[in-house]
């Protein structure tokens, strides 16, 4: 059994959850919100989709966290708190917290109660001297985060992984306002974003052969259907990614075989075959976009990273000024 040790807990009630897919399905065209994916199941096929040949994005921030420990390490400093958005399986935080010195705390914020214990578990066990205190709670909100027992020099906000891709632009400024809030006068925040690059290489990356992303995407309707009472019927919508060149970003949704009628919250929603929602984007960035998107914020890039294929980066990240 894992322990809910200093865990503030947070998640989204399932009214809220309702709220949100409702909203989402009465938009023209129709979407269902993305970090909904995420619940035991679904965090346990996204490692899975991390280990298929197709997926670079992971194995290749994997190799450019292990290569830039002491830069970070330097550029950082020690006594850092450290707060992660969406923490996942720990791999990565696991290098972060290694190449830094004397870290003070870890904070991760992460939506599925059960992938968040499971990753402080592992990582009190490697990391007995730092105090772990995790929240529990829809980081696209504002979180108020948990004070550490020692004192913290500065905050690292980490946000690994492509997952600000994820967000309209609007949406993504609005959350690195919020790091800017949350880092202080003199914190910090490394992001992680995937690069441009040709067509095929990332329509590969979401469609993968062994059908993993497929049933990852599909695992959202069930995941909805458990939690407020919905009826999707899996198998009669499909996953499709695509990428979209015009706005430099796959697209990916799950598309209705035939006609059907789908009931949520009292509500009913048709759908003619073919008709689809969309449930996931995930932007691809030049520097030049990252770096203007940052400014919007308030924020400029201090030290970029990227691998040397030029895949995925690193961006660390400093409040204009500081």
């Amino acid at each position: 059994m894992i322990r809910a040790r200093n865990l503030t807990d947070l998640q989204p009630t399932r009214a809220a959850i309702e709220r949100e897919v409702l909203a989402g399905l009465a938009r023209s065209p129709r979407r269902l919100p993305s970090k909904y994916f995420y619940d035991a199941r679904g965090s346990e096929l996204f490692e899975e989709i991390t280990q298929q040949p197709e997926y670079y994005l992971t194995r290749v921030e994997l190799d450019l966290l292990e290569s830039i420990g002491d830069d970070m390490a330097r550029l950082v400093g020690s006594h850092a708190h450290v707060v992660e958005y969406g923490s996942g399986s720990g791999r990565k935080t696991d290098l972060l917290l290694e190449a830094l010195d004397d870290v003070v705390a870890y904070t991760p914020i992460e939506i599925s109660r059960s992938a968040l214990l499971e990753s402080v578990e592992a990582l009190r066990e490697s990391h007995p001297g730092i105090e772990m205190l995790p929240v529990c709670a829809d980081f696209t909100h504002a979180v108020e985060l948990p004070h550490p027992s020692r004192e913290v020099d500065r905050t690292l906000l980490f946000f690994p992984g492509s997952t600000l891709g994820n967000f309209e632009q609007a949406e993504a400024v609005a959350l690195l306002r919020a790091m800017h809030e949350t880092m202080g006068p003199r914190g910090a925040a490394l992001i992680g974003i995937d690069l441009v690059k040709s067509a095929p290489v990332l329509d590969a990356a979401y469609n993968d052969a062994a059908g993993v992303t497929a049933e990852f995407t599909l695992n959202l309707l069930a995941r909805l259907n458990r939690d407020i009472g919905s009826d999707f019927d899996l198998g009669r919508f499909e996953h499709r990614a695509e990428f979209v060149e015009d706005h430099s970003r796959i697209e990916t949704r799950l598309v209705s075989l035939a006609a059907q009628t789908v009931h949520v919250g009292g509500n009913s929603f048709d759908f003619a075959a073919g008709d689809s929602m969309l449930v996931e984007m995930s932007h691809k960035y030049t520097d030049a976009d990252f770096a203007e998107l940052a400014a919007e914020a308030g924020l400029f890039v201090k030290q970029a990273w990227n691998d040397a294929d030029d895949l995925f980066g690193l961006r660390l990240l400093n409040r204009m000024g500081s």
